[in-house]
């Protein structure tokens, strides 16, 4: 198993290097096909009083600051993944709905992997039509922290698992990092405990079947811990030893109120690594 479609979301110029980067090295990496994607929304256009018609100076004006931002991100996806050998392309989409269109939801979910940046809170204001598109792509999502500016090889993989079908897909769906990696740690945080199982022993099944890939896998387990989850995870990121953070994604809603669960939201808002996760 390998990730053979890449799908690298270039929302802003801001983050646009950051997302080619990242999607030309993991494409490299798996020997994969790197789609590089940009959505343009239709802004609300300001309508002339008294018969409420639009305004073509504003017309104009709005469709030429998205088009030139669009050829901007374009030309920096373009410059960057033009490597030898790279199988590549590049598609831009233009409808009221941003992200949220079904052009651009069909192109996610042929792909193996999306990846995205971060949610930067200086750049906060253009996010929630992307949230949607990534909450409803079904996909596994590759979150890059904004402030990472250089790719580097996934040597130390940590699982955050709870046992719950979204910490199962996303496990699975990491299962091409996690083959790779020198080491995988499954954590554990307070397990409940089960007729056929105590809880110091969660965790282990999940690993005995990684184990069966060739992952080379151990098991931490924290009983009695005064630490919430997203705390325990949060402190065995603070060393920068763990490269991939793997975790499942919860929730009906958008993606930053109620997509991910507490646990979730807490570690994104300060993740460190990258962070790898499904629903």
């Amino acid at each position: 198993m390998a990730y053979k479609t890449i799908l690298a979301v270039l929302d802003i110029p801001q983050n646009a290097r950051q997302m080619a980067d990242f999607g030309a090295a993991l494409a490299e990496t798996f020997s994969a096909h790197l789609i590089g994607v940009h959505a343009e929304t239709l802004a609300a256009v300001p309508l002339i009083a008294p018969m409420e018609i639009p305004d073509p100076a504003a017309v104009q004006v709005l469709q030429e600051v998205a088009q030139k931002e669009t050829a901007m991100v374009a030309d920096i996806f373009n410059t960057v993944s033009t490597r030898e050998g790279l199988s590549r392309e590049w598609r831009s989409f233009v409808s009221s709905a941003g992200y949220g269109a079904i052009s651009v939801m069909e192109t996610a979910r042929t792909a193996d992997l999306i990846i995205a940046s971060q949610s930067d809170p200086s750049h906060s204001d253009h996010r929630a039509d992307l949230e949607t598109f990534l909450f409803e792509s079904g996909r596994p999502m590759l979150l890059v922290p904004h402030r990472m500016t250089a790719f580097k090889p996934i040597e130390r993989v940590l699982i955050g698992w709870n046992g719950s079908k979204e910490a199962a897909r996303a496990t699975f769906d990491a299962l091409p990092f996690l083959k790779t990696a020198a080491s995988v740690e499954v954590l554990v945080v307070d397990p409940p405990e089960r007729g056929d199982q105590t809880a110091e022993f969660a965790g282990t099944e999940i690993a005995t079947s990684l184990a069966r890939h060739g992952v080379n896998v151990t098991v931490t387990t924290r009983i009695g811990s005064r630490e919430t989850p997203a705390k325990a995870i949060e402190n065995r990121l603070l060393d920068d030893s763990i490269d991939l953070l793997v975790m499942g994604g919860y929730g009906h809603s958008r993606w930053w109120e109620m997509l991910f669960g507490g646990t979730t939201r807490s570690v994104l808002d300060s993740m460190t690594a990258l962070t790898l996760l499904s629903r």
